[in-house]
C-alpha cells in the first residue's frame, strides 16, 4: 500500500483545497492529512487564519478523500510523521517548490499546480471588513504597527497625525503611509481605528476626543495617572460601543500564558517572591518611567493579585520626570519588588520564585521569546519558547480582530480594574517627592 501525506491550514476551505486533496489522493492509496494546529499558526505569524481548528479537520473529513486526519503542532514535525507513518510521498502545492526538498531523503516529493484564481487570502480580502487604522505620534516611530497590521487581513496603517510636526520628515523618509493629516479631526473622519503612540501627559485628550467620534482606540499606556480620568475613559468606550484596548503586546502571545498557566496553577508551588526590573534608554519621550513600569506591574497584578497588604516606593526624579522607583509590595504569602529605570539603567530580568520551583527570564522579557523553570533538587532547565517575532503588534492586532468579530467590546486580556489598580500606583508614585 502506497502512503501519500500532506499539510496545510485549510481555512475557509475552497475549491483549491479540494484539488490538492483529490490529486494528492490520486498519487497513492492512503492518504494522511496533516492540519495546522492553532498554536503553531500564531507561533509561526500566521494570524489570518479565520476557521478553528475543529471547523478545518471537519471540512476535511466531509470531503471523504482523506483516509486519517493529524495535527500539525510544531515545527519540524514532518519528518518524525513521515517515519512514523511509513509515508512514500510528500504532496505539497507547487508555491511551495524548493521548501521541502530536504525531506527528499525520507519520502518522493511531489509538488502540485495551485488551482488558479482562488486562495484563502482572496477570499478572506473580499469577505471580511476592513478597517483604516490612523496614528497620532511625537516620535518618528511607528512601534511596528505598519509592517505588521498588513499580516492581517482587513487591517492598514493609512493614516498619520504629528503632534510634532517637526518629525514628519524623518517618519516618511522610514515609513510608507498614504495620509499624512494636519488636523487631528479629519483624521479621525478617515480612520476606524486610533493608535495614541505619544507622551503620556498628551494621551487622555488625544484618547478621550476619539472615544467621543466613536472610534476604537489602542493607545500605549497608562492612559493616564488620574484614576477618575481613567474611569471617564471607559465610561465613554461602554457607551459609545467602541473598545478602548492597552498596546500590551506581551499578553497575547501564547509564552505568556504558558507563564500565567505556570505561576496561578500551581506548577511552581506558593508564590513566595516576584522580582521584576526594566529600563529602556533609546526613547526620547519624556516620563517614559510610566510606559515601562506598566508591564511590570500589569504582570505582578496577574501572578500575585491585588490584594496587596501593603506598599512603599522610593521615587528619584528630575524635575517632573522620575529617572528611577524602587516598588515594594508585602502580600499575605509572599513580596513582589519592581525596579524601573528612566534614564537610570537597571538589567532587565524577572525572576518569580515559589516554593516548587522558581522562573527566570532575562534581557527584554516583556517580548516573552522564552522563559527557564529551575526546580528543586533537578540539574536540568525547563525551557518553554515559542517562534515570536517582530514587535508583537500582530498579535494584538489579530485579538482586536476577534473582538471586533464578535462585539465582545469589554472582553480583553487586560481587565478594566487591573488597568485601573496600576493608574492608582502611578497616582501613588507621583505623590513621592
Amino acid at each position: 500500500m502506497r502512503k501519500v501525506i500532506t499539510y496545510g491550514t485549510f481555512d475557509l476551505f475552497h475549491k483549491g483545497h479540494y484539488n490538492i486533496l483529490k490529486r494528492a489522493k490520486d498519487n497513492g492509496d492512503y492518504l494522511i492529512v496533516g492540519v495546522t494546529g492553532e498554536n503553531y499558526d500564531i507561533g509561526r505569524g500566521k494570524l489570518n487564519v479565520h476557521d478553528t481548528l475543529a471547523t478545518r479537520i471537519e471540512n476535511v473529513k466531509k470531503t471523504g478523500l482523506a483516509d486519517e486526519i493529524i495535527v500539525e503542532e510544531y515545527l519540524g514535525q514532518k519528518i518524525g510523521d513521515i517515519i512514523k507513518y511509513d509515508v512514500d510521498a510528500f504532496v505539497i502545492g507547487d508555491d511551495w517548490v524548493g521548501k521541502f526538498d530536504h525531506l527528499s531523503k525520507y519520502c518522493e516529493m511531489i509538488y502540485l499546480e495551485r488551482t488558479k484564481g482562488i486562495s484563502s487570502t482572496q477570499i478572506r480580502q473580499e469577505t471580511f471588513d476592513h478597517y483604516d487604522i490612523g496614528m497620532v505620534c511625537d516620535i518618528a516611530d511607528d512601534n511596528g504597527i505598519i509592517d505588521e497590521a498588513k499580516l492581517l487581513s482587513g487591517f492598514e496603517v493609512k493614516n498619520v497625525y504629528f503632534d510634532d510636526k517637526s518629525i514628519a520628515d524623518d517618519f516618511f523618509k522610514r515609513f510608507e503611509v498614504e495620509n499624512n493629516f494636519d488636523d487631528f479631526d479629519e483624521m479621525l473622519d478617515s480612520s476606524d481605528i486610533i493608535y495614541v503612540h505619544c507622551s503620556v501627559e498628551k494621551r487622555i485628550d488625544y484618547i478621550r476626543h476619539a472615544l467621543k467620534a466613536e472610534k476604537h482606540v489602542i493607545y500605549d499606556p497608562p492612559a493616564t495617572i488620574n484614576p477618575d480620568e481613567l474611569k471617564e475613559l471607559f465610561e465613554i468606550a461602554r457607551k459609545n460601543k467602541v473598545i478602548l484596548m492597552e498596546n500590551i503586546k506581551m499578553v497575547h502571545i501564547f509564552v505568556f500564558n504558558q507563564l500565567l498557566w505556570m505561576t496561578q496553577g500551581g506548577l511552581i508551588g506558593d508564590i513566595l517572591s516576584f522580582n521584576c526590573s526594566i529600563s529602556k534608554l533609546d526613547d526620547n519621550r519624556s516620563n517614559l518611567f510610566y510606559d515601562l513600569s506598566t508591564l511590570c506591574l500589569l504582570l505582578m497584578l496577574k501572578i500575585m493579585g491585588q490584594d496587596y497588604l501593603k506598599s512603599d516606593f522610593k521615587v528619584t526624579k528630575s524635575g517632573d520626570d522620575i529617572e528611577f522607583a524602587s516598588m515594594y509590595f508585602d502580600y499575605p504569602k509572599g513580596i513582589a519588588v519592581i525596579n524601573a529605570g528612566n534614564k537610570i539603567r537597571v538589567n532587565n530580568q524577572l525572576e518569580i520564585i515559589g516554593s516548587e520551583g522558581t522562573i527566570r527570564m532575562f534581557g527584554d522579557w516583556w517580548k516573552c521569546k522564552h522563559f527557564e523553570i529551575h526546580k528543586p533538587g533537578l540539574s536540568d532547565v525547563e525551557v518553554f519558547n515559542t517562534n515570536f517575532e517582530g514587535d508583537g503588534f500582530k498579535y494584538l492586532i489579530k485579538e482586536l480582530s476577534r473582538m471586533l468579530a464578535t462585539d465582545r467590546i469589554n472582553t480583553k486580556a487586560i481587565l478594566e480594574e487591573e488597568s485601573l489598580k496600576i493608574v492608582e500606583i502611578f497616582n501613588e508614585i507621583d505623590k513621592k517627592e
